[in-house]
């Protein structure tokens, strides 16, 4: 184990953090121009009421910097975060509700969000603050679905392998507020939202499942997405029926884009993943390492995804190519994970583990595989470290790190040998951030 590149590795990570810090991100966005008049990235706006209404992870350090600038300017908010992710406010309340499955919490977050953005009138205006986690967090299901029905289909979703836009659309449709039917609620009154992003390519309608951006997925897709994962006769019956139902035309669908509503607010990214990257990227220079920015946009197979990185640090240590070392080399994205046996776990410490077992005895080399929200699956991680030495320190303790991938066990074998980030809520949320660290050994 090379501490000193572990340690290098989490420096360059917590860069990339604060680069990404929702606080400053909204902060630096918003301010006010006079009474009842305030600037939104750098667009002047007038207001009778002023509501904010959010979600997500990264909820409350948003909510903070809006409190901060309009204080009594808000007439009322409301945000839902995750347990253990909220911040004390002041003129904003704050709910703390079930993720990465909906529970009866968040159901009634989400009814008093949809319920205050319903108070909406002409003249007045909405901010929307959004962040990864919040389609979770919103959950409001459309009649003849019940949470119940959600809980299990977001389960059998996020377990099959889907990515999070197959899910998403899947979500839309069950959603009142999802998929812009909270849009439709506000109006007429203006929305504005300001958004974290947590998915690759940063696209608002699939971001939390867009609220307030239209939806150009369909009833079919969704049906499609069930068929592809062998789904349909998994799923509860009433969802599989509802989805039918809406593919024949006899429910109303998502608001699509062209239409008018469509176009009445504003969906402004504040912050992503490639920007976390490149502040990583200037750290590790500062270090005195070549430095690589792969991707913004990984996805796909976690598994597959550690093997790509992988092949790319061999590369690096045989031929000096895409960069000599000492190099760092850094991607970012959300891979996915099927689910097929009993352990415990998440992306993260996955890809870390898939990583270990390509790079077993290549001396020199150390990596971190995080999610920037400070949570990897349903653990308490944020993800794991892995290395040249992984795998034989696995075996010393009688440890077979194959034996453990193939069980989905990662979280168990990274805790045994003592190579998990732990880190608790970091307040933000841009999907993973990979930190390679590549020496001359």
């Amino acid at each position: 184990m090379n501490r000193g590149d572990r340690a290098r590795a989490l420096k360059i990570f917590k860069e990339g953090l604060r680069a990404v810090d929702p606080y400053r991100a909204v902060k630096g966005r918003i301010r006010v121009s006079g009474p009842r008049r305030l600037r939104i990235d750098g667009i002047r706006y007038s207001f009778k009421d002023l509501f904010v209404i959010g979600a997500g992870k990264a909820v409350c350090p948003m909510a903070r910097a809006v409190e901060e600038v309009l204080g009594r300017n808000i007439t009322e908010g409301i945000v839902v975060t995750k347990y253990g992710h909220s911040l004390p406010l002041k003129r904003i309340k704050v709910l703390e509700a079930g993720h990465p499955v909906p529970d009866r919490n968040g159901l009634r977050g989400a009814r008093a969000v949809f319920d205050l953005a319903g108070r909406a009138g002409e003249g007045d205006l909405v901010l929307c603050l959004i962040s990864g986690g919040a389609s979770a967090l919103l959950p409001l299901p459309r009649p003849g679905v019940t949470l119940g029905h959600k809980q299990r289909i977001t389960e059998l979703l996020i377990k099959s392998g889907a990515d999070i836009h197959e899910i998403n659309a899947v979500r839309k449709h069950l959603s009142l507020i999802k998929g812009g039917g909270l849009l439709k609620k506000i109006y007429p009154g203006t929305a504005v939202s300001l958004i974290v992003s947590d998915v690759v390519g940063d696209d608002p309608s699939t971001i939390a499942s867009g609220p307030t951006s239209p939806d150009p997925t369909t009833f079919q897709d969704c049906i499609d997405v069930l068929r592809r994962y062998g789904l349909l006769k998994k799923a509860p019956s009433p969802v599989v029926r509802f989805l039918e139902q809406g593919a024949a035309g006899r429910c109303e669908e998502t608001l699509k884009p062209g239409e008018d509503m469509a176009e009445d607010c504003r969906n402004i990214i504040v912050a992503n993943n490639l920007q976390a990257l490149l502040a990583a990227k200037k750290k590790a220079g500062s270090m005195g390492l070549r430095t690589i920015v792969l991707t913004s946009v990984l996805t796909g197979d976690t598994r597959e995804a550690a093997r790509f990185v992988s092949a790319v640090v061999k590369e690096v240590k045989r031929s000096g190519n895409p960069v000599k070392t000492p190099a760092c080399i850094l991607a970012g994205g959300e891979t996915t994970l099927e689910v097929k046996g009993g352990g415990r776990g998440g992306r993260n410490q996955e890809f870390a583990l898939a990583f270990a077992l390509e790079i077993a005895g290549l001396r020199g080399t150390t990596l971190l595989s995080a999610g920037t929200d400070g949570t990897d699956g349903p653990t308490d991680a944020a993800g794991a470290y892995a290395d040249s030495g992984t795998v034989e320190r696995a075996i010393l303790r009688g440890m077979d790190a194959r034996g453990y991938l193939s069980n989905n066990d990662s979280y168990t074998f990274f805790k045994n040998i003592g190579d998990l980030l732990i880190t608790g809520p970091t307040g933000t949320n841009v999907m993973d951030m990979i930190v390679a660290v590549v020496g001359h050994g």
